[in-house]
C-alpha cells in the first residue's frame, strides 16, 4: 500500500485536530465508556507484565491506565496531533507508555506473534470499507502469539438515533445522516458541526462478530459497553451519586452480552483469540 492509501480520511484527520479526543473519557456519559470499557479489559485481558498493542490509542489515556497496571504497552495512532499530544503527557507519567508511535491499523509496525495483546479502540470504525476493517484485523492476528487476544470497539448502528432522540435533535441534516446510518451503517456528515461526528462505519452486533471470524478469530464475543444509562437526561447526576452510578455499572455488566439488548450501547467491544 502506499503511504497515501494507508491514511486515514482526510477529512477524520481534520475531526481529530479540531476535536479534543484527549479529555472525551472524562466527560459526561463518555465516563460511563470509559469505566465500563476497563472493567471489560480487566476481566479479558492476561495477567501483567503481557505485552500489549494500543491501535488508534489516541492521547494514551487506555495506554497509560495499562501500563500503571503494570503492562508493556506499545501505542499506535495514526493522528500526528493525538501522537504528539500522547507523548508530552507520556513525559509526565509516573511509569511510561514503552512506545508511541505514528502508524495506521492496517499496516502495524510490529513483528509477527510479538504481542499477548492487540486494542483496536477506535480504527475500525473509521474504516468504511469493509475490506480495510478486515485487513486491520488480519493485521492484529498476524501481530498476535498463539492463544492472544483482540479487543476492538466499535460503534452500534442504532447509536446516533438514540443519541438524537435523547437530545431531542430535529436538525434536518442530522435525520439525514441518522437515516442512512440505519440503513447501511455508513456515517456521513457534510455540515460543520462536530456533535455530529465524523466519516465512519457503525456495527450491528452481528457484524462485528462476523468480521473477527472471517479475520480468522475464535471464541468471537461481542457485548455492549454503556447499556442504556448513557442515554439518560440525567447522567451526570445520577453518576455524581456513588449508589447509582455503581447500579448503572451494575445494570450494564449484567446485561452486557445479552442479544436482546447489546446494540442498545453506544459502543460495542469485540473479544476474539488467536489459536
Amino acid at each position: 500500500m502506499t503511504p497515501d492509501r494507508l491514511a486515514p480520511p482526510r477529512e477524520v484527520l481534520d475531526y481529530y485536530d479540531r476535536f479534543p479526543e484527549e479529555s472525551r473519557l472524562a466527560s459526561g456519559p463518555f465516563k460511563l465508556e470509559f469505566e465500563r470499557t476497563k472493567d471489560m479489559l480487566t476481566r479479558f485481558l492476561p495477567p501483567a507484565p503481557a505485552r500489549v498493542i494500543d491501535v488508534g490509542g489516541a492521547a494514551g489515556t487506555y495506554s497509560a491506565w495499562l501500563t500503571e497496571r503494570g503492562y508493556d504497552v506499545h501505542l499506535i495512532d495514526a493522528t500526528p496531533r493525538l501522537v504528539v499530544e500522547a507523548r508530552q503527557r507520556n513525559a509526565t507519567l509516573r511509569k511510561p507508555i514503552a512506545s508511541i508511535s505514528l502508524g495506521d491499523a492496517r499496516s502495524l509496525p510490529e513483528p509477527d506473534r510479538s504481542a499477548a495483546v492487540v486494542i483496536i479502540m477506535g480504527p475500525l470504525y473509521h474504516l468504511p470499507s469493509s475490506g480495510d476493517r478486515l485487513t486491520a484485523l488480519r493485521e492484529a492476528h498476524r501481530v498476535l502469539t498463539p492463544g492472544g487476544t483482540v479487543v476492538t470497539a466499535a460503534i452500534s448502528r442504532y447509536a446516533s438515533a438514540l443519541d438524537g432522540l435523547a437530545r431531542k435533535v430535529l436538525d434536518p441534516a442530522f435525520l439525514r445522516i441518522r437515516d442512512q446510518d440505519l440503513i447501511d451503517g455508513q456515517h456521513r456528515n457534510p455540515t460543520d458541526t462536530l456533535n455530529y461526528f465524523t466519516t465512519a462505519y457503525f456495527h450491528r452486533p452481528e457484524d462485528l462478530r462476523a468480521e473477527l471470524e472471517e479475520a480468522g478469530f475464535s471464541a468471537v464475543e461481542v457485548m455492549g459497553v454503556e447499556g442504556v444509562a448513557w442515554m439518560f437526561a440525567d447522567f451526570e447526576s445520577r453518576w455524581a451519586d456513588e449508589a447509582l452510578r455503581q447500579d448503572i455499572l451494575n445494570v450494564a455488566r449484567a446485561v452486557e452480552a445479552e442479544p436482546s439488548i447489546v446494540g442498545v450501547s453506544a459502543h460495542l467491544l469485540g473479544i476474539g483469540r488467536k489459536l
